[in-house]
């Protein structure tokens, strides 16, 4: 049986008139990769302040290894591994002096913690910058500094709250790598995001969320076959009878087939070789295509079905 890191259970917490978080419930096994993704206001960030006792809660409970989380379980919090969306780091302190500061709230014994610090500057690709002040990096340099910050005791849970906002490709990827690293050494993680495509790339399980409710979990396939459109077919042609255009939408697993700015757009729910039936028709009934697409759903197409509105970037 797999050991549970994270159980929340019912949590609920209000700003006045405003619920934050609605009955919410959340539970993380080891060794996963969680992704919680929604739009900003969605209540990820209340998520994860409840889930450390920075905030308290109306109702519900939160357990981290099994025990009760609150302010003063330093033994759950030595443990954990946090990564704010804010950078928080030391304007008069350089690189290494930051990454051993953090690391030493933790790690006592100097020659260990010395190791550790080495090993962060070097999982976050920060060697050439040891000696430079925090003002002299960019964006990206700077989000891996905090990264380095969080992750140099070696927590067993690691919390990352929007880690790759605002920062160049390059860095992103960096930092998506690191994630995924950092996974296969033995940690869980908790990754929240608005990007749809990094938590698809990296989450082993996903809970999507809106307005401070749960409204969807599984793994990326298993949301996907909540939905009805699993494929969608696109095809130039120039021209096409209304007839031929019938017949595609009787082929099975299709439920649309439309005529639209020179392409034939067909929308299947389940199935395999649709786009091969389509192709056949076409062909059988000499019909002239050019380019041929077909895409399956991604999570943003998953998140429009399930809310009825596209993922919202409020940034």
């Amino acid at each position: 049986m797999e050991n549970v890191v994270v159980k929340i259970e019912n949590l609920v917490k209000k700003y006045k008139e405003l619920t934050a978080l609605d009955h919410l419930n959340l539970e993380i096994k080891e060794g996963e990769v969680f992704g919680l993704l929604g739009p900003n206001g969605s209540g990820k960030t209340t998520t994860i302040s409840c889930l450390l006792s920075l905030l308290s809660f109306d109702e519900g409970s939160v357990e981290v290894f099994g025990k009760e989380m609150t302010p003063v379980n330093y033994e759950a919090k030595k443990q954990i591994g946090i990564i704010m969306q804010n950078v928080a780091v030391f304007e008069e302190l350089t690189v290494y002096e930051n990454i051993d500061y953090f690391c030493g709230l933790y790690i006592k014994d100097k020659a260990l913690k010395k190791q550790y610090v080495e090993e962060a500057i070097e999982f976050v690709g920060l060697g050439d910058f040891k000696k430079f002040h925090p003002k002299k990096l960019s964006g990206g340099l700077l989000r891996r500094l905090n990264i380095a910050c969080g992750i140099a005791h070696k927590p067993k849970l690691i919390i990352l709250d929007e880690p790759t906002v605002a920062v160049d490709p390059q860095s992103r990827n960096k930092i998506l790598e690191g994630i995924v690293e950092l996974n296969k050494q033995g940690a869980t993680i908790i990754y929240t995001s608005h990007y749809m495509e990094e938590v698809e790339q990296i989450c082993t399980r996903i809970a999507i969320m809106d307005k401070g409710k749960k409204i969807a979990e599984g793994t990326t396939d298993q949301l996907k076959r909540m939905i009805k459109n699993t494929e969608t077919i696109e095809i130039e042609v120039k021209e096409i009878s209304d007839e031929i255009i019938s017949e595609a939408g009787k082929l099975p697993h299709v439920y649309e087939a439309l005529h639209n700015d020179g392409k034939l757009i067909i929308r299947c729910s389940g199935g395999k070789h649709n786009l091969i039936r389509v192709l056949d028709l076409l062909q059988n009934n000499n019909v002239n295509f050019g380019r041929v697409y077909s895409e399956l759903p991604t999570l943003n197409d998953v998140f429009l079905e399930i809310t009825g509105t596209a993922l919202r970037d409020s940034e």
